[in-house]
């Protein structure tokens, strides 16, 4: 029996696939398939093997070394797994291999390497027990939890990004390091001129590669739009079940940047780049619950704009807003977004069809697509993570009846409770949350803190081009 056989890890549905996916590259005459998982921070990470061993690969598994989950964004090992054993990195000592599982359901031929396959997968270790730092587990286990109470989850994604022209991707030996030297761009556009189709035409060049990408993919891109800033674009996509849209925005925001650099362009999902006149990024994530009794959207009232599952819901995303951003918004660079008066939010409000506000409310009495947008993550977030802080939130929010209280007709006033000004204080604040310790499990909450904590002493270590210049010549 194989390893996945022995565990039971697939279903019937994935087992069929996997027969399919053989075949697949025999008539294909694919020559090779990736294998890749998202990590701690959603980037995908994995091995490409020869077509001839993936169908044994998909049955035994495919070893990677365990250090992948245990890193920062700088690809720094954050835990010591040569001395002492740390608790919070228990099965790794010694960078032992854990084994990738493909999920055969998520196959794809990649259109811009187009013999080569693509499986996203599962993290498992050699006993067949989930690796508990696998974000897809992680989400998979609250959408369970979901289930067990009637409903399943449904989101969409609206991402905001840059494209930019890459001038010099600073390849000299002296440019490596952890991280490297970032590479030097230029505009496609201008910008500051939302939604303008003069704009729209002067990234259509680049965008028409990634449509393209996409529409081969099967990934269900709704929109393609110019936002505000010069080189900012945003797409859209109808909505998901489950993990349908966290898988999706893995794919696709990977997808992106390779197709952008085979092209000589550079995207970017970073929040706020460091370029003169360029403006933030938003991830914002739609949602709303299915019945599945009756399946009808749980948000939906007849004679009210929202429901009472809806309402409760909604005070949930409120009562834990502070925990949440430490998903939601998981870089330094990403608390530069929250500004007064700049369409993201600033504090943790709602509103009716308010873009001020951290969760706006679409649609209204009767109206089958009545939702929440929560506008408070960056495009850099982990799609996993973001789905389960929702989740963790808004079942907390059914659980206590929890109020959501008035609207805020003036979202950026001083009477609403402020989001968290830094990386910092969001993981304050989601380390004392005792929902987000007893939803994910407190060892998985320290394990998440350990990992972003690394990444703020290392940035408060750091000299700045401030200080620098604030302090140099004056002391």
């Amino acid at each position: 029996m194989s390893f996945v056989e022995r565990h039971g890890l697939w279903t019937a549905e994935q087992a069929s696939a996997a027969l399919d996916i053989a075949r697949r590259i025999e008539a294909e005459k694919l020559e090779l398939v990736r294998f890749s998982f998202a990590d701690q921070h959603g980037l995908l990470r994995g091995k490409t093997v020869v077509a001839a061993e993936a169908d044994a690969m998909m049955r035994e598994g495919c070893g990677v070394a365990s250090t992948l989950l245990l890193k920062d964004t700088a690809h720094r090992t954050v835990f010591s797994v040569f001395g002492a054993e740390d608790p919070l990195a228990a099965g790794m000592r010694g960078a032992a291999d854990v084994l990738m599982v493909a999920d055969p359901l998520t196959f794809k031929v990649l259109p811009w390497s187009p013999t080569t396959g693509w499986l996203l997968c599962d993290v498992y270790f050699a006993d067949g027990q989930p690796v508990p730092y696998s974000t897809r587990h992680v989400a998979r286990r609250a959408l369970d939890r979901l289930a067990s109470q009637g409903y399943d989850f449904v989101s969409g994604l609206e991402v905001e990004f840059h494209i930019f022209r890459l001038e010099n991707p600073h390849l000299a030996p002296n440019d490596a390091g952890q991280p490297g030297t970032p590479p030097d761009v230029s505009l496609l556009n201008k910008g500051y001129q939302y939604l303008t189709e003069q704009r729209f035409d002067e990234l259509e060049p680049a965008l028409d590669i990634i449509r393209s990408t996409v529409a081969k993919l099967g990934l269900p891109l709704r929109t393609l739009e110019v936002e505000y800033g010069p080189s900012q674009c945003e797409m859209t996509f109808r909505p998901g079940i489950g993990l349908e849209s966290a898988d999706w925005m893995v794919l696709f925001r990977s997808a992106v940047k390779q197709v952008c650099h085979r092209a000589g362009y550079h995207a970017t999902f970073m929040c706020r780049p460091r370029l003169d006149n360029v403006v933030s990024s938003g991830w914002h994530l739609h949602q709303s619950l299915k019945d599945r009794r009756g399946g009808v959207n749980a948000f939906t009232n007849e004679s009210q704009p929202l429901s009472s599952i809806g309402k409760t819901w909604l005070g949930g995303l409120l009562a834990h807003a502070a925990a949440v951003t430490a998903f939601t918004t998981p870089t330094i660079n990403g608390y530069k977004r929250y500004a007064p008066f700049s369409l993201a939010p600033e504090r943790a409000t709602w509103g009716w069809d308010n873009r001020g506000v951290m969760v706006r409310v679409v649609g209204g009495p009767g109206n089958p697509a009545t939702h929440l947008e929560n506008r408070v993550g960056e495009p850099a977030a982990n799609p996993y993570l973001y789905l389960v802080s929702q989740i963790v939130s808004g079942l907390d929010g059914l659980a206590r009846q929890i109020d959501p209280g008035p609207p805020a007709d003036t979202p950026y006033a001083d009477n609403w409770p402020p989001l968290p000004a830094s990386l910092g204080a969001a993981l304050s604040a989601l380390k004392a949350d005792d929902v987000f310790r007893d939803g994910l499990g407190s060892t998985f909450v320290d394990y998440y803190s350990r990992i972003k904590e690394a990444e703020l002493v290392r940035f408060n270590q750091t000299v700045s081009d401030w200080e620098q210049r604030e302090y140099f010549e004056m002391f």
